[in-house]
């Protein structure tokens, strides 16, 4: 649920400006969870420009081909896309520029422990305002055999006719 409330800071005159609150999604990699099995999930922040900011309030943003890796001690987010901002002036953002991920020192350490086993791989899965402040889903991820793929697919698949079967039942009707 988003909305806005009167919480956040007083300007000069006394008068509280508006906050955002709750959680807008805008964009997410639908790909990722099918290309990968999903051993655990985390939420970092982001280091963003400011007409970075204002492009992804607008939702111009793409994490198909982002990537999170190590560099000197911290993890970076690389490959997002996130469009030039329409009204920037020379101030404006390079759309695929590397960004630092904003997580904890042992949270980082730990990740890092992970990444190192053969297979793993740190993929964004979506990228979101949670409260105002940008944030990204990263999912520590090992990738999947094309075996696995169509195992998960026909697995949907039997689930998705178990509920049709099942909601045929309850409604008195069967198939002929």
């Amino acid at each position: 649920m988003r909305g806005w409330t009167a919480r956040g800071s007083a300007d000069d005159e006394g008068a509280v400006t508006a906050r955002e609150t709750g959680r807008k999604v805008i964009a997410s990699n639908k790909k990722a969870r099918h290309d990968y099995a999903i051993l655990k999930t985390y939420e970092a922040g982001l280091v963003l420009a400011g007409t970075e900011v204002k492009s992804l309030r607008a939702g111009y943003a793409s994490i198909v081909d982002a990537f999170a890796q190590e560099h000197e001690g911290e993890l970076m987010l690389y490959n997002l896309h996130i469009a030039e901002y329409g009204f920037g002036s020379w101030t404006n953002h390079a759309p695929r520029r590397t960004r630092k991920l904003l997580l904890h020192r042992v949270e980082i350490a730990r990740i890092l422990d992970k990444l190192r086993e053969p297979g793993n791989a740190l993929v964004p899965l979506s990228l979101y305002f949670n409260d105002g402040w940008a944030k990204v889903e990263l999912a520590l991820a090992r990738g999947k055999k094309e075996y696995d793929k169509r195992q998960s697919l026909a697995e949907r698949d039997a689930n998705r006719e178990i509920a049709r079967a099942m909601g045929r039942h309850l409604k008195g009707r069967t198939r002929s």
